[in-house]
């Protein structure tokens, strides 16, 4: 009987930008936008390494 194990990390880069690159995340949109990411990853279980919302990207 042969037992295998395997484990893996799983490390993902993942863009998110407007349409046509428009400036829409400024302000208060870009820390709600933010706050929403933070709250899903959390849910989720997911650990966000480092993380930046831009002007046209996240």
């Amino acid at each position: 009987m042969v037992i295998t194990y395997t484990v893996s990390r799983l490390t993902v880069h993942i863009v998110w930008s407007t349409k046509y690159r428009y400036s829409v995340l400024k302000g208060d949109v870009q820390v709600r936008c933010r706050s929403l990411l933070v709250q899903i990853c959390e849910a989720e279980d997911i650990v966000v390494e480092k993380g930046v919302v831009s002007k046209d990207h996240v």
